[in-house]
């Protein structure tokens, strides 16, 4: 795709959220008869991320050559997202802390959405964890988009096919073709995403009633929303200065990266929007070593925009309660939180199922997310898009250190 068409789709997409903001704020509820045109775009972009995903980390595991290699460049890619998504909890507290935004409302005060319960979730655990990383079944896996088998796989099946030698190079240069021709695919996907971003936001406003019903619903919360978006905001320029601070990038990186930005706000799925996150991150100059490896372990364990939120919604969920969190079950939040991002699935809304491990890790009641449903699918579409600013950001670090 030319410059010049891509700044075209850019302003065409910003053109999209503003439209759909609009027409469902409006129009409302009839918006809802236009979900298939954004299901339609989002089952596009679903299409291409597991032969993607499969395709880019493979040839970038064996672009690395020694596998020995991946040991250094691994450590690197896993303790920056280990250490920002530990930031983004900690910002999240200070911010819940200092705006206090369950104070002086209980939750009678709200008109909670009950639809969901929380009891029926079985808790997550540490095992569970591990254990999805590895499946029986890849094709099961697949079908249902569970990424971080896939990449488990695809890191073992590089690490092997790198020590093969000549014998290894017909197979790889097939994945390299593959890669190649799943780029050309989302370049064409992407000329639908103004209109799919445009339904895909109207619709969900007008499922909501329209915007005035919306505005109602999170005037009671309004404290909850302000907190979790202000915390959003300076996580976000905390990325930004590691950013410009280890390599010198800026605003033109931001700019590259503006149309995975944007249609993660419109899809709420960091995963769905993986390969425009790839797409931006070459465009910006990235190594492709460190896209094809970095982004992929990225959007399926990197949820500072999950950690952040969850941080939030837990104490604003005591002190509705009025339940009083010491510093050791604020350290507690703190560890469970950070832990159950890396859980989190790379789907819209997977922070509410991942929540209940930090509510339970406390002792507080599962059903206090009933409070915070009304606003959660549009805070989802804010911490998504923090969800893959951070994976950009790893990746443009970890390609200076690849070059260095």
């Amino acid at each position: 795709m030319s410059e010049q068409h891509s700044n075209r789709l850019l302003w065409a997409m910003l053109a999209g959220v503003v439209g759909g903001a609009t027409a469902g704020t409006i129009i409302g509820q009839p918006m809802v008869g236009i979900e298939w045109i954004g299901t339609l775009f989002l089952n596009a972009l679903k299409m291409t991320i597991i032969p993607l995903v499969i395709a880019a980390v493979i040839t970038g595991v064996a672009s690395l050559g020694d596998v020995r290699k991946l040991g250094k460049i691994g450590g690197y890619t896993l303790g920056y997202y280990a250490s920002t998504t530990a930031v983004a909890v900690l910002i999240g507290l200070a911010v819940v802390n200092v705006i206090e935004p369950g104070a002086g409302i209980t939750s009678e005060d709200i008109n909670a959405d009950n639809s969901y319960d929380a009891t029926e979730r079985t808790p997550i655990g540490f095992s569970d964890i591990v254990l999805s990383a590895v499946s029986p079944n890849l094709v099961a896996a697949a079908a249902e988009t569970k990424l971080l088998p896939i990449i488990v796989f695809s890191l073992i099946f590089a690490a092997a096919l790198t020590t093969l030698g000549a014998k290894g190079q017909p197979t790889l240069k097939f994945f390299e073709s593959l890669n190649h021709v799943m780029m050309k695919m989302i370049n064409w996907i992407m000329y639908l995403a103004p209109i799919g971003i445009f339904a895909l936001i109207a619709s969900r406003l007008g499922k909501a009633g329209g915007g005035m019903a919306f505005l109602h619903e999170a005037q009671a919360i309004g404290g909850y929303v302000i907190a979790v978006l202000v915390g959003l905001a300076i996580h976000s320029v905390f990325l930004f200065s590691v950013l410009r601070l280890s390599t010198g990038k800026g605003l033109d990186f931001l700019r590259h990266l503006s149309k995975a930005l944007f249609t993660a706000f419109g899809t709420a799925s960091s995963s769905a929007t993986l390969p425009l996150t790839i797409s931006g991150a070459k465009s910006a100059g990235v190594d492709d070593r460190a896209v094809r490896f970095v982004l992929p372990i990225g959007a399926t364990i990197n949820m500072d925009g999950t950690a952040l939120y969850e941080a939030i919604a837990v104490m604003f969920i005591a002190q509705v309660y009025g339940i009083e969190m010491g510093v050791m079950e604020q350290t507690i939040i703190f560890v469970t939180a950070t832990l159950a991002a890396i859980g989190a699935a790379g789907i819209p809304q997977a922070g509410l199922v991942t929540m209940v491990i930090v509510l339970s890790a406390v002792n507080l009641p599962l059903e206090g997310i009933a409070l915070i449903l009304s606003v959660d699918w549009f805070l989802d579409r804010f911490r998504t898009v923090i969800n893959v600013w951070g994976d950009s950001v790893g990746s443009a670090l970890v390609s200076r250190v690849m070059r260095s």
